[in-house]
Formats: structure tokens, C-alpha cells, sequence
């Protein structure tokens, strides 16, 4: 008799427990989906800036870079004027020939990477103004969110030190 009333009392127990498991409102799931959200964007946000700060690390370094690739150029264009200079005085010297053909190959070499460092340092500001567009319009949505939901958890985004 002892198992068919413990049976008796597991079926009901299977049955009576889900009918009074507690019911979560429509409207906490509601606050606990923005909460979610806010959270994603305040990560994202976070990672933004990270990248930024390191983005703007670099910033210099391109810079000195760009700076010296283009009087590198300059100064092999120039090398290259005055051979070309040389061979039209000589126009019958092999060496001259030769030497002059070696500092144009130098100031198109030269030239070819001060432009690519140019660009690098243009590609490098674009992904700064990008990434400032984007920290911007993240904040601003979740300084719309937090206000819209007096229960939200305000997102703590720690200031980047630039220095």
C-alpha cells in the first residue's frame, strides 16, 4: 500500500507544481531585455574605446612616418635631378646613364612609399572618426535607453586616460 500512495503523491506533485510555479510578467521580461541591451551596448562601447585609444596611440608613430617617407622622396627626386642633369651634359656616358637610372628607380621606390604612407595615415584617421561616430551614437542610445526605463542599469563606461 506504502508504494501506491508514494506513487499517488509523486503524480500529484507532478502535476500540481507547474500550475504554481511563479508566472514572470510581461513586463519584467520587458525591463530585463532593455537591461540586456544596455549591457551589449555598454560593451561595445567599451571595446570601442579601447580600440580608439590604441588607434590614436599610433597616430604619431604614422605621422613620423609619413613625414620621413616624403623627404626620402624628396630627396631622391632631387638625387635623380641632378643625374639626369649630368647625362644631358653626357648623354654618351654609360656610367652616367646607369647612375641615373639607379636614382630613378630610388625616387620611384621613395616616392611609392611616401604615398603609401600617406594613405596609411589618411586610413588610419577615417578608422579615429569612425569608431568617434560610433562611441557617439552607442552613448547617445544608451543615455535614451536609461532614460526611457527608470530600472535599467546605468551603464558605467570608465574615462580612457590619453596619456
Amino acid at each position: 500500500m506504502k508504494p501506491v500512495k508514494l506513487l499517488l503523491v509523486l503524480y500529484a506533485s507532478i502535476f500540481y507544481l507547474p500550475a504554481t510555479a511563479q508566472a514572470v510578467s510581461k513586463d519584467s521580461i520587458v525591463s530585463l531585455q532593455q537591461q540586456k541591451e544596455v549591457i551589449v551596448i555598454s560593451k561595445r562601447v567599451n571595446d570601442n574605446k579601447l580600440k580608439l585609444a590604441k588607434l590614436e596611440n599610433t597616430v604619431e608613430k604614422e605621422t613620423t612616418n609619413k613625414v620621413n617617407t616624403a623627404a626620402d622622396a624628396q630627396n631622391s627626386a632631387n638625387n635623380n635631378s641632378k643625374a639626369a642633369d649630368k647625362l644631358t651634359n653626357d648623354a654618351d656616358d654609360k656610367s652616367l646613364a646607369g647612375n641615373a637610372n639607379k636614382t630613378a628607380r630610388d625616387a620611384k621606390r621613395d616616392a611609392k612609399r611616401a604615398r603609401k604612407a600617406a594613405d596609411k595615415l589618411e586610413d588610419l584617421n577615417k578608422d579615429i572618426m569612425s569608431l568617434k561616430s560610433k562611441i557617439a551614437a552607442d552613448e547617445s542610445k544608451l543615455t535614451s535607453m536609461s532614460g526611457n526605463n527608470p530600472n535599467s542599469i546605468p551603464a558605467i563606461i570608465p574615462p580612457i586616460d590619453n596619456n
